[in-house]
């Protein structure tokens, strides 16, 4: 059971984050659907990573899952206000500035901070795992050097880089480096099912 639900984890994951990269340029209501899909998906995943920890990784893989409900928590708090107050209801500007994703306001950082701490996560999980074939070796580097975006999301809002979005347009740059994401992120969940579909996985 334990192996199962961490590979449909890993399944939706990949999917769900293949599905973005598609939506990105053509569809804000289904890029940000599939983005709360990945939030459930991820934490799945994550549980699967820190069920097979041992006791000698077990506060690195305790870091991980805690940084991945954080990450959860505040993408679906994000998206499902996309998906729900900012598409259906009457907003004012102020309001609209505020929560709408594409103002590049509170909620857009809110976004950010999220992924963030999503980087914190895999960061800690590929310090947590044990690799013992090179499909886990190249797992456990992708997961640590994925960390890496974690600065880039929490340094940049600070230093106001995003303001040219206050008038609600979206450049090219800012597409291009979520495509980017998404093919650095979707390797990660295949090799993740590989590695969760082992004969020998520590989850059985």
């Amino acid at each position: 059971m334990n192996k199962t639900i961490s590979k449909l984890g890993t399944l939706l994951v990949t999917i769900s984050v293949a599905l973005f990269a598609l939506f990105i340029p053509f569809s804000n209501f289904w890029s940000y659907f599939v983005c709360m899909i990945l939030a459930f998906a991820y934490l799945i995943m994550a549980a699967g990573f820190h069920s097979e920890s041992d006791r000698e990784h077990k506060v690195a893989s305790n870091a991980g899952m805690l940084f991945a409900a954080v990450y959860a928590v505040l993408i679906l708090l994000v998206y499902f206000a996309q998906t729900t107050a900012v598409r259906v209801s009457d907003l004012n500007t102020q309001a609209m500035h505020l929560i709408n994703y594409s103002y590049g306001g509170l909620f857009f950082f809110y976004d950010l901070l999220g992924y963030g701490m999503m980087a914190l996560s895999t960061f800690f999980f590929g310090l947590a795992m044990k690799a013992e074939t090179k499909v886990d070796k190249w797992l456990k580097w992708l997961l640590i050097i994925h960390g890496v975006f974690f600065f880039g999301c929490f340094i940049m809002p600070m230093t106001g880089v995003f303001n040219s979005m206050a008038d609600g347009s979206s450049g090219s740059g800012g597409v291009i480096a979520l495509e980017f994401w998404c093919a650095y992120f979707i390797p990660i969940g295949i090799l993740a099912f590989i590695h969760f579909n082992r004969k020998k996985s520590n989850l059985d």
